[in-house]
Formats: structure tokens, C-alpha cells, sequence
């Protein structure tokens, strides 16, 4: 997260008393105003359907916002996720970490999205016609709803499935083979999507769900899942490496036959993010910068490749998302290229909630939609508005909720150095 609140944070860097009293730049700085600015762009792109539909009709062939900033999420995370696991050195403690950051918040805006539908504020019902409850609520426990055939029942939460799409695959390599090069991961992840786009290998979005039933895919995946966070966290080696390894085909099979994007973007998605630990091993020293330079062409190019070749999906603004995901790209770049200098005070501080931001916009969206409807033409003072509600709504939370759940989570895995409140989504 950011900058020094009065109360530390776990997951920030530049709370730390030594950092904060120094006269140079917080360590993270700039991975803080990466997440504030991603944060920020997601929060706009969703916006605009509202009060900027004008805009919004104008800019989007042009460039995707929500993705840009989703990118650069997922850039983050990369960079910080492996890294969290390898310093606290046990599978166990990282899972136990993760549940605390993630699922506090999680809960809250879920539990008030639903309070909304039954109060007749929003209408969530009609997006699980047919699906059984149980097997709803089941999915979203996982925080695998996304890949596993249910819709969200808050939009942006199909993120938290690729993401934990991406724990998985990260524990189960730190397992079975800890020294792992990132940038061959993400290199065979990238070729993989521009070879399946290529060869028009599109699998419907939920295909697996569809052939054989969300319920009883939920039910397995959900077993999986379990066993996989239990095994790799276990003190026994004959359970560990089965355990990861469980977890990282279910993640891969879940991406590659079951997402909600195209199969060539979820793979694009994990390279990303796997691209995001290569530069962090680079940084590191434990990797050459030439081989992560030539392992982030090669992703570019077989990401950008991939969506050219998509230009005639229905929906699928080409040109939009290709300068989304190059504009992420850049914007990491550059960011990573200042990070020893001092970013503005108003993005890390905006990366400090950033994962609130993220996650309480579309409930605030949803109230806006229920009470006013959507506007067609732009009303930037509605707009200005809703972020002057939205970022105080988004500090209280992150005072509430998030910092006595990461106050939690510390006793349970004992201090946390500076980089673990950086990460993604949460982020996640």
C-alpha cells in the first residue's frame, strides 16, 4: 500500500518508521502509485457507463481503460506475490496471509451487494437465474466464481480468480522446483496464447461448466482446491508436492477451458504476471536484465499478435485493448526506470486503498444506477461527485476493515517486511 498512515500497514512499504523518516523516496513508492493509478483507471472505466456514456462511446475503440489499469494490476502482483512467497518461505503462511488481505474486504462488499439487491437498490438476482444458491455462495468462496461458471456477483471479483489462478501456479513452482525462471514461464505462456489464437483455438467462455454442469464442476474444483491448499501447506513432503501440483493443473485447466475471457487473454493474463516476477528477479540479481528484456518482447509481441488476430470477435474493441495493454506495459516501465525517486504524495496514497477503491466502486456504482439510473450524455460533476464520495467511503473501509484484518493476519504469520502490502489487486 503507501505512504505512512498513523497506523502501519503490513502491506506498505513507506510506513516503515525507517523509510518515513528518511530523507530519499519510500522503497515501493512506486509500485504504491502504480496501484493508486490502476485503482484510479478501473474506478473511471466503470464510471463513465454512468455519468461520461459520451466519452466513454468516443475513447473506448480507442483505448480500454479498465484494462489498462487491470494490467498494470496484474503486473504488480507478479512482481510482488512470488516474491512475498519466497521471503516467508512456507506455503502455509503465505496462504494464511493472503485469506487476511483478501477476504475481510471481500466479504464486507459482497455481503452489502447483496443487502442492496434484496433492499431493491440493484437487480444481482437476474445474473444467477437457474444456478443453485448454495453452489453461488460455494464459488465465491473460492474466489473462483469467475472460472467455474458464475457470474460475480460484484464485476470486478473475476480479477481475484486469475489471481488466485496465479497463487496456485506460484506455489506449486515454488514446491516442485524453487528455482524456476520466471521468464520461461512466461514466455511458454505468451507463445502458447499467440499459437491457440493463431490456430482460432477459442473455447466458449465456461465451456467446462457448460459440458459437464457448473454445479458439479464447482463441487470438484472446490475439493481440488482444498486438498491443493492443504497439501502444499503440509509439513509432509509426500503430501506438499502432490498437493501444489493439484493446484497448479487446476489453474491451468480453469484458464485455459473455463474462463470468462478468451482462452488466448487468460493466458496472456498469467504471462503478464509471471513477466511482473521475472523483473522482480531481475532487480534482485538472481536473473540477467537482457534475459527478462528478451522475455518481455517476447510476451508483447505474442500479446499484442494474439489480440490482432481477434479483431472480428463480436465485442472485441481490437485496437482499444492492444493500447490498453501497451500503454500498462510502458507505464510499468517507466515507473519501474523512477522507482528510486519520489512519487506524488497522491498516488501512493491512493495505493494505500487502492484495494478498497477497487472493490466498493461498483457497489457505489450499483446504489448511483439504482437511485439516479445512467446518464447519456456526460455529466462530469456527477462524475467529480462520485469520486468525492467514493475515496473518503474507500479510506473509512481501509481504517475499518482492512487494517484490524492485517493486524490479524500479522499475529497469525508474524512480521511482514516492507514489500508484502504491495501486491496487486488486494491486492491480492
Amino acid at each position: 500500500m503507501a505512504t505512512a498512515p498513523p497506523v502501519p500497514d503490513p502491506l506498505s512499504a513507506a510506513d516503515s518508521p525507517a523509510q518515513a523518516g528518511s530523507a530519499g523516496p519510500p522503497r515501493l513508492g512506486w509500485l504504491d502509485a502504480l496501484r493508486g493509478l490502476a485503482a484510479l483507471l478501473v474506478a473511471v472505466e466503470h464510471s463513465s457507463y454512468s455519468f461520461m456514456a459520451q466519452t466513454r462511446e468516443l475513447l473506448t475503440p480507442q483505448l480500454n481503460i479498465g484494462r489498462y489499469g487491470v494490467m498494470l494490476f496484474f503486473l504488480v502482483s507478479g512482481y510482488v506475490i512470488p516474491a512475498s512467497l519466497e521471503r516467508r518461505g512456507r506455503v502455509r503462511t503465505f496462504w494464511v496471509g493472503r485469506a487476511f488481505r483478501i477476504y475481510p474486504l471481500w466479504a464486507a462488499v459482497v455481503g452489502s451487494a447483496l443487502v442492496l439487491d434484496l433492499l431493491g437498490v440493484t437487480r444481482l438476482g437476474t445474473r444467477f437465474a437457474g444456478q443453485d444458491p448454495v453452489t453461488v455462495v460455494v464459488a465465491h468462496v473460492t474466489l473462483l466464481q469467475e472460472l467455474l461458471g458464475t457470474p460475480s456477483v460484484v464485476r470486478v471479483l473475476w480479477t481475484l480468480s486469475y489471481e488466485l489462478a496465479f497463487y496456485l501456479l506460484v506455489v506449486a513452482l515454488f514446491t516442485v522446483r524453487p528455482d524456476h525462471r520466471p521468464t520461461s514461464v512466461a514466455v511458454v505462456l505468451a507463445v502458447a496464447a499467440a499459437v491457440g489464437a493463431a490456430a482460432g483455438f477459442v473455447p466458449r467462455a465456461s465451456a467446462l461448466s457448460r459440458a459437464v454442469g457448473t454445479g458439479p464442476l464447482v463441487a470438484l474444483a472446490t475439493v481440488a482446491l482444498v486438498i491443493a491448499v492443504l497439501g502444499a501447506g503440509s509439513r509432509s513432503s509426500a503430501l506438499r508436492v502432490p498437493g501444489a501440483v493439484m493446484g497448479g493443473v487446476l489453474a491451468l485447466v480453469l484458464v485455459a477451458f473455463n474462463g470468462t475471457v478468451p482462452l488466448w487473454e487468460g493466458l496472456v493474463i498469467l504471462a503478464v504476471m509471471f513477466l511482473g516476477a521475472a523483473v522482480r528477479r531481475a532487480e534482485s540479481g538472481r536473473s540477467t536484465w537482457p534475459s527478462t528484456a528478451r522475455a518481455a518482447v517476447v510476451v508483447l509481441i505474442c500479446a499484442v499478435g494474439s489480440a490482432y488476430g481477434q479483431g472480428a470477435a463480436a465485442g472485441f474493441a481490437r485496437r482499444g485493448w492492444i493500447t490498453a495493454f501497451l500503454l500498462a506495459a510502458l507505464t510499468f516501465g517507466v515507473a519501474l526506470s523512477l522507482r528510486r525517486r519520489r512519487f506524488p504524495r497522491v498516488l501512493t496514497r491512493l495505493g494505500t486503498i487502492s484495494y478498497s477503491v477497487y472493490l466498493v466502486h461498483p457497489v457505489l456504482l450499483g446504489m448511483s444506477d439504482g437511485v439516479l439510473g445512467r446518464y447519456r450524455q456526460d455529466r462530469p460533476l456527477l462524475e467529480a461527485a462520485f469520486f468525492a464520495v467514493l475515496l473518503p467511503l474507500s479510506a473509512l473501509t481501509y481504517r475499518l476493515i482492512e487494517l484490524p484484518a492485517l493486524a490479524r493476519g500479522r499475529k497469525r504469520t508474524g512480521r511482514t517486511d516492507g514489500i508484502e502490502r504491495t501486491d496487486g489487486m488486494s491486492p491480492t
